[in-house]
């Protein structure tokens, strides 16, 4: 008969083939394991001990244990209008599925006059000052996102003065006690020349492209922020999330 920890590794190992458990998700904590399989303490740590020495997940300290991404070719799984993944920030979700993110600022600047952008056929319009942010985000050495963030100064004062390397929702919601209406998203694509001017990527090929815009909406509907991102076509997957409401009779 297997050990108790096998058999909870085991498990939660085939809730990640069979994609239940995503690269960058959490795997339950010690304590939860503890509450769902009525298991001591010590059986739940060498549950996840077990699942991290198998190449599955990797521990970060002081925030739990994260699915790896252990895809062949390392495409990284986005889903779009998801307010956990947005919370999470670029970095932390690099992190938390084995990869050393960097970022590379191009620009950071204030600019005084608002600022519009056209997301799902309606315009939303975002006063100044207004500060943007344009960097490029890296995954190991390799350059995954071409980034442009505009950001409501009225909304958040001074967040000018931030690192760029926070979650900026996070930095929205617990400094600046923001609610979080929606985030509205639409997803295009275009094919890259080696050498345009709007080619930030390094590569001397055709590089496919996602482009996503995006506006975060706070109460009571004001536009926080604005992005326009490229993302490599060759690094990323995008998939999206439907909840249907059914109406019991």
């Amino acid at each position: 008969m297997k050990p108790k920890f096998i058999s909870i590794s085991e498990e939660i190992i085939e809730k990640i083939k069979m994609g239940e458990l995503q690269p960058g998700d959490k795997i339950p904590s010690e304590n939860e394991l503890i509450k769902s399989y009525n298991v001591s303490n010590t059986t739940a740590r060498k549950s996840l001990l077990e699942i991290e020495s198998k190449g599955w997940a990797q521990r970060i300290k002081g925030k739990g244990t994260f699915v790896l991404n252990r895809t062949e070719d390392h495409h990284l799984l986005r889903t779009l209008g998801s307010i956990d993944s947005t919370r999470r920030g670029f970095n932390e979700s690099l992190r938390a599925e084995g990869f050393n993110p960097k970022n590379i600022v191009l620009e950071k600047t204030i600019l005084q006059h608002g600022i519009s952008s056209e997301i799902s056929g309606k315009h939303f319009i975002m006063e100044g000052p207004v500060l943007k942010i344009h960097q490029l985000r890296y995954a190991d050495d390799v350059i995954i996102k071409d980034e442009v963030r505009y950001i409501c100064l009225k909304l958040c004062p001074k967040i000018n003065m931030m690192s760029t390397e926070i979650s900026y929702f996070k930095v929205y919601e617990e400094k600046y006690h923001h609610k979080i209406t929606d985030i509205k998203q639409t997803l295009s694509a275009d094919i890259l020349e080696p050498g345009a001017s709007d080619n930030n990527f390094e590569v001397n090929k055709q590089l496919p492209v996602f482009i996503l815009d995006g506006v975060v909406l706070c109460q009571p509907e004001k536009v926080l922020e604005i992005e326009k991102s490229f993302y490599r076509g060759d690094k990323y997957k995008f998939a999206i999330v439907a909840n249907p409401e059914y109406n019991d009779k």
